[in-house]
């Protein structure tokens, strides 16, 4: 029996299917997946990070766009040992503003090693109703951020290349 060219056409093309349907979703997960870490960051809401002094923070995390979008939007204070993680899937150059906060804060930005790359101490509220509140930013990458009440990080002691541990 003789097949037509158009048969193995069809057949290379469902094949061609088959492997992608197969490949995709692990390379998307790949892809997509948590900063390269040992730790599943989807199982946790609240996060132990040590400061060079020893101090513990506990964090709330941060690590969906519709988490980090809303960060720390309308709350009016926050323990002096709390703090929001926010954990994104890439190194960049992450900017953050004020809008609808309504407590200053200091913003830490954290390499892959939690290093800190940046702080913004002392970051004001914003009270403009539009979209021209002042963005802050790092000149370097960083993988992680964290938000603590205005004047944590100088109370514990997180400085310029400090380097925090996550229990």
């Amino acid at each position: 029996m003789m097949m037509s060219n158009k048969y193995f056409v069809v057949t290379g093309l469902l094949s061609s299917l088959f492997v992608l349907a197969i490949t995709i979703p692990s390379l998307w997960g790949q892809s997509l997946s948590h900063p390269p870490t040992n730790r599943d960051w989807t199982k946790i809401d609240l996060v132990k990070i040590m400061t060079p002094q020893k101090s513990i923070i506990k964090a709330e995390v941060a690590d969906t766009p519709a988490e980090r979008s809303q960060g720390l939007m309308f709350r009016t204070q926050m323990a002096p040992d709390h703090g929001m993680l926010f954990i994104f899937r890439e190194l960049d150059y992450w900017n953050f503003w004020m809008k609808n906060t309504k407590m200053p804060l200091d913003i830490i930005w954290l390499d892959v090693d939690w290093n800190v790359v940046h702080i913004e101490s002392h970051v004001p509220i914003c009270t403009k109703t539009d979209d021209s509140c002042p963005r802050y930013r790092t000149m370097k990458e960083s993988l992680y951020v964290l938000e603590l009440g205005a004047g944590m990080a100088e109370r514990y002691k997180i400085n310029l290349d400090s380097q925090l541990t996550v229990k």
